[in-house]
């Protein structure tokens, strides 16, 4: 979904969006840094990244690609995974972290959506579904398991020392294997189904909830 589109049919709702998407991303580096901390690396906070200060996280070109295309990124928080206590649950968890940040964010626009009076405003209506439908995408597509997202630490964790060491030799490689899946519209099916799982998670929650 790109937003370019809302700055010619609905500039208000396009400038509205600009902020909390920004926000989107801040959190989700935010949050590997803050449970960095939390398994024993501070890294993040030495390096004054543990901050909701966007322009500290801001990549132009990332912030660009979501406003293109509904999906970006920001710089990635520093880690020495090395200083993780213990190793391989502090791994797990820093990986998720990101990708939970972002789902919690769109848990909470679509709790917003339940409240009639904010249901019927168009305009915030508009801005709270596409808020949701952006959140979901990067907490989804944050989980594929192949380098430089959080899936593949996930996946790397769980493989015996053979594979490992062949996924690590892969990892250079990780970025251009993902664009040419991504060209060729290979990561289409999973990135919907994940994100078919989260939306059904979320809604069974707010369900529950109300």
């Amino acid at each position: 979904m790109g937003l370019i589109q809302y700055l010619f049919s609905n500039p208000p709702v396009f400038f509205l969006l600009v902020i909390p998407l920004v926000y989107s991303l801040t959190i989700h580096e935010v949050a590997h840094g803050w449970v960095a901390g939390r398994f024993g690396d501070h890294t993040a906070k030495l390096e004054g990244r543990l901050t909701l200060n966007p322009l500290s996280h801001l990549d132009p070109l990332g912030a660009v690609v979501l406003l293109l295309f509904g999906f970006g990124w920001a710089k990635p928080v520093p880690v020495n995974f090395y200083n993780l206590r213990p190793f391989k649950l502090g791994l797990v968890a820093v990986a998720l972290a990101g990708c939970l940040a972002n789902i919690l964010f769109a848990a909470l626009a679509l709790f917003l959506l339940q409240i009639p009076v904010i249901a019927a405003n168009r305009d915030l209506a508009t801005i709270l579904n596409v808020l949701a439908y952006i959140n979901i995408i990067l907490g989804a597509f944050n989980l594929i398991p192949i380098p430089p997202l959080d899936g593949s630490k996930i996946l790397l964790v769980m493989l015996p020392a053979a594979g490992q060491r062949l996924f690590l030799r892969l990892e250079p490689f990780g970025f251009i294997i993902l664009i040419v899946l991504l060209k060729l519209n290979i990561l289409d099916p999973l990135i919907n189904f994940v994100s078919g799982a989260i939306m059904l998670a979320i809604g069974l929650v707010i369900h529950f909830k109300s």
